[in-house]
């Protein structure tokens, strides 16, 4: 592997580039399920999948067990190689402090959440702004002070008076339904040991841990929010597993906060994380800290608010084009998925004959690797699950009202859809329970595909609002790559 790092840091719209040198002392760790058959010499992983072939210069570089401390150019090379590769992780040993950071809380009519944000708070300076309250906000202690909007200017305006207030170098967005964990800072800070780090964020977890057997939508909003971003740590990039992270709890470093956009009610978070990469910043979900959320408990309140993000794709595919699409796939992989999908004898030919080309394509660019037919075989045959589970969830989430069309006057298409509709369920339950093997799943088998249909009926209903409204329908249409 040439050591060689593959982002060059500038920035978008001719900004300052990006410092990008890791400092001495930090360290990144191997990914070990990267490792092809424990050789850390063959490093395949990722998002998007791919594999690097470390030098002996650079294996000597590394302890046993994968970890890498930068203490030379070629240390600080390797290292962020592997970071924006998404093969390691950092293991930073040192950070700014708690004092350099104050939180910003954008509340409406939320008293009681304030004095329970406060009395968490730590020694953390904080700016609570009252954005348009029916009766103004009350704030007490030592260290925290109020900031009163005119009228109501929504959360990303108050958002980014609050930023405009710190004198701090790093500002801490918390959402006023919000409890974080006494440690949540000091576990994110150490990220932004790293210079090109501009935002770090928690796992965000359901405040109330035991609801009501029956409350079916409080249990499901509790294990399965769209705010949880899930067990694993990643980076923070569009179009992958990692795409964004909520804004109900974040830190950024306010020197590259270009701000939420204000004219944004909805999905402000998702257009800031792909601004900030797209001028070269990097972003970390790090889900050893965590942050409560008190999250709604009524159906019409959990799937209401689900519609409502659902109307900002269409906000996103008006500035971030491609990045809002529903499905990414390349062209090969999307024919083999729709001749699969037939369910017929010729169409499992023709997907076998698409993905034994793509297969064989794969063992050209994994020239070197061992055993590698074996490796092309086994990346392809994920492929095209994750192919299949893209599709069953478009199908039901993002294209449901036109697949609503056939199932009408249909019983074949009509079952199929609930085929598919039950399948990707349970698939989608089944992943969730082994990423946490230790956790009890929140909600059984059949009560997750249920709750998890209706979710993708109100976004998707949201998303059509949308479509509709901005006569666009760019938040619906896949991308196919080549």
């Amino acid at each position: 592997m040439s050591v060689v790092d593959s982002r060059d840091g500038s920035a978008a719209g001719g900004v300052e580039a990006v410092p990008t040198d890791l400092p001495d002392g930090f360290q990144v760790q191997v990914d070990l399920r990267c490792a092809h058959r424990g050789d850390l010499r063959y490093l395949v992983g990722g998002s998007p999948t791919r594999m690097l072939r470390l030098s002996d210069a650079a294996l000597g570089m590394m302890s046993a067990d994968g970890r890498i401390a930068v203490c030379d150019k070629a240390t600080r090379t390797l290292c962020r190689r592997l970071l924006d590769a998404g093969i390691a992780h950092p293991r930073p040993m040192f950070g700014p402090s708690t004092d350099q950071v104050t939180i910003v809380v954008p509340v409406r009519d939320n008293q009681a959440g304030i004095n329970r944000l406060i009395a968490t708070r730590g020694e953390a300076r904080m700016i609570v702004v009252d954005d348009g309250s029916d009766t103004p906000i009350t704030v007490h202690g030592v260290g925290v002070s109020v900031l009163r909007l005119p009228r109501n200017l929504g959360p990303a305006a108050a958002r980014n008076a609050g930023a405009a207030a710190a004198v701090t170098d790093f500002v801490a967005f918390v959402d006023s339904d919000c409890v974080p964990a006494p440690d949540w800072l000091t576990m994110l800070l150490p990220h932004f040991s790293d210079p090109a780090v501009a935002v770090a964020a928690p796992r965000i977890v359901g405040l109330n841990t035991r609801p009501g057997l029956f409350a079916l939508a409080a249990r499901y909003e509790n294990g399965y929010s769209s705010l949880d971003m899930g067990p694993a740590e990643a980076p923070v990039v569009p179009s992958t597993p990692m795409p964004y992270v909520p804004s109900a709890a974040m830190v950024v470093r306010r020197s590259a906060f270009p701000g939420f956009d204000e004219s944004l009610r909805v999905a402000e978070d998702v257009d800031l994380c792909w601004r900030l990469h797209d001028g070269g910043w990097r972003l970390r979900y790090d889900p050893v800290a965590h942050v409560a959320h008190d999250h709604r408990t009524g159906m019409r309140e959990v799937l209401g608010r689900r519609r409502f993000y659902g109307t900002g794709a269409a906000y996103l595919a008006d500035r971030h084009e491609t990045l809002a699409a529903p499905m990414v796939m390349s062209a090969t992989m999307a024919a083999a998925v729709v001749a699969l999908l037939t369910r017929t004898a010729t169409g499992t030919a023709i997907a076998m004959l698409l993905l034994g080309q793509m297969a064989v394509r794969l063992r050209r660019r994994l020239d070197g690797l061992p055993q590698a037919p074996l490796v092309a075989a086994q990346m392809t045959g994920r492929a095209a699950g994750f192919g299949l589970l893209q599709a069953g969830a478009a199908i039901c989430r993002h294209y449901w009202p036109i697949a609503l069309v056939p199932a009408l006057f249909s019983r074949r298409y009509r079952t199929f859809v609930v085929e598919v509709a039950i399948a990707e369920g349970l698939v989608d339950w089944t992943r969730r329970v082994l990423s946490e093997p230790t956790a009890r799943p929140a909600l059984g088998p059949v009560t997750y595909v249920f709750m998890r249909r209706l979710d993708d009926l109100a976004y998707g209903l949201g998303l059509w609002q949308g479509v509709i409204t901005h006569r666009d329908p760019g938040a619906l249409r896949p991308v196919l790559s080549r």
